[in-house]
């Protein structure tokens, strides 16, 4: 049994990984307020776990794995799909609001339609590009919170970002013309 040193260890240690947690959450319940349960429960789960993870493995990965799996059993019970909400709702950096109003709209804009394509990808693909793009996961340690070999990872990755680039395709299309024209 751990001591509550060991205790108080772990518990600053999983707290670094609360806003990669909570975005992660957000992907898989679509809900803002699901996805702070489904971190608060993923926090219990991981203290009251009889085995902690050793100080140089990996404490995200596991948190991870423990997330999905808690979601997964929440829709077994609730037998209903997941609702989106956006990935990032972040304020603009002061850089963004001093440089030119034009420019500044064009990338809120962009960020929006790149997070809109994501929404639109299949769950399973969608999961892929988060952990990998966005939560910055080695394609092991995705498939290790996936439960599945790393070949199928790649594989998925690969078809994910072909959907996302197709559903873009035409918005860069747009930008080349709209630049061919005023240069």
């Amino acid at each position: 049994m751990n001591s509550p040193v060991d205790n108080a260890g772990f518990d600053l240690a999983a707290m670094e990984h609360i806003d990669s947690l909570y975005g992660y959450a957000l992907t898989l319940t679509r809900d803002a307020t699901e996805a702070e349960d489904l971190v608060q429960e993923t926090y219990v789960r991981a203290a009251s776990a009889a085995n902690h993870p050793d100080a140089d493995s990996n404490l995200k990965g596991w948190l991870f794995v423990i997330m999905r799996n808690a979601w997964l059993n929440h829709l077994r019970h609730k037998n209903s799909g997941p609702r989106f909400v956006e990935l990032d709702l972040g304020e603009p950096s002061t850089v963004e609001t001093q440089e030119n109003p034009h420019v500044v709209y064009l990338r809120k804009l962009e960020r929006q339609q790149v997070r809109d394509a994501i929404e639109r990808l299949p769950h399973a693909l969608r999961e892929i590009v988060v952990l990998r793009d966005i939560e910055g996961f080695s394609y092991q340690e995705i498939a290790t919170v996936l439960d599945c070999p790393a070949g199928t990872v790649m594989s998925r990755l690969g078809r994910a970002r072909g959907k996302l680039r197709k559903m873009l395709e035409p918005r860069i299309r747009r930008i080349d013309y709209g630049l061919a024209k005023e240069g």
